[in-house]
């Protein structure tokens, strides 16, 4: 049975031992705002809400629409998946053909702790991934916020980049979606046994983060090496690279590119410096890895580094407020990760 480890952080040796803070003491110290580079456009079978919600999940919140609206689950659209503990915004789409919404909708929804920021019609449903970032504000207590070495780190951060871990709700409770995603692809995975493909999902991004820890530990997370794929910044455009020259350690140093880690799964492994690193993780975990690919999930890629859009740091009596935008799938408990120990 596989556990989860702690992962490498990347400050660590230049600052030293992380002490502990808070960041979710009430669900406001954690909000969260999808953002999309495209507007409804006023017309269309789909009634598109822009919606804000507190202590709820993304399917928390679709089961509430559908049963006001009178439509199945799957007649929902969303892009991205949220927290509970949080204040969120959100949007979603509602499959309402030749029909309008309940006249009285952003009333019931309010009663639901459900609010209705925007609306609009759509011809498309909403596809899961299409937002293209999401804006944090996190609000920051503890011994964490009064070390010296704070602002060092944050700003070490904004300067260099963070590594773009999975959080650990994609592993669930104590790893149990890793656990289980291990059993169901040591027995042979099947669609009906996972059919929102959360079981891959698990393993493949364990996997990276593995890969990521290792180049982290080692320094090369930052610059790319031969054989890697690299990723060009804000967007998923990828090229490979056999050999690493001045010019890319140039553009890797503005942030401009990053070093891809692998998602596992059908394809070509990678070469050379870069190919070593995913033999590795093979090495470590075969029935993982062969479990992916008898599944028949391909292989893609995942920049091993995010970069801090808009950052900003407050302060309070209190409190260290910080503001940031991020790449969708990215996850703001990385970026938290190092800079305290989080309760």
């Amino acid at each position: 049975m596989i556990n989860i480890p702690e992962w490498q952080r990347c400050l660590d040796a230049q600052f030293g031992a992380l002490k502990s803070g808070q960041y979710r003491a009430q669900p406001e110290d954690f909000w969260v705002d999808e953002q999309l580079d495209f507007v409804p456009e006023a017309y269309g079978e789909h009634l598109w809400l822009r919606v804000e919600k507190r202590n709820q999940t993304t399917l928390d919140m679709v089961r509430v629409v559908s049963q006001l609206c009178g439509v199945a689950p799957r007649d929902i659209g969303y892009s991205g998946m949220k927290d509970r503990i949080a204040v969120t915004r959100q949007w979603l789409s509602v499959h309402l053909p030749g029909r309008d919404a309940p006249p009285d909708l952003a009333q019931l929804l309010n009663a639901k702790g459900i609010f209705v920021v925007e609306q609009a019609r759509h011809p498309r449903k909403l596809k899961r991934g299409v937002h293209r970032t999401n804006r944090f504000v996190l609000r920051l207590s503890g011994e964490a916020i009064d070390d010296s070495d704070f602002v060092g780190r944050w700003e070490a951060l904004c300067q260099h980049g963070v590594p773009n871990y999975f959080g650990p709700q994609r592993f669930g409770h104590d790893g149990r979606n890793l656990q289980r995603a291990e059993a169901l692809l040591n027995r042979g995975w099947r669609k009906r046994d996972d059919r929102q493909g959360m079981m891959l999902s698990t393993a493949r991004s364990f996997l990276f983060n593995e890969l990521l820890s290792e180049r982290v530990a080692e320094g090369t997370w930052t610059q790319p090496l031969a054989g890697d794929t690299v990723m060009l910044d804000g967007t998923q455009s990828v090229f490979s690279i056999d050999v690493a020259d001045a010019t890319l350690a140039a553009r890797a140093a503005e942030l401009d590119i990053h070093p891809t880690g692998v998602m596992w799964g059908v394809g070509e492994q990678a070469k050379h410096e870069a190919g070593a690193y995913e033999a590795r993780v093979q090495q470590r975990y075969p029935d993982l890895c062969n479990g992916l690919e008898r599944s028949g999930v391909k292989q893609a890629r995942r920049a091993l580094r995010m970069r801090l859009q808009e950052p900003q740091l407050e302060w309070d009596a209190k409190a260290a407020q910080l503001s940031f935008v991020l790449p969708r799938g990215s996850f703001a408990t990385a970026v938290l990760s190092e800079l305290m120990v989080m309760h």
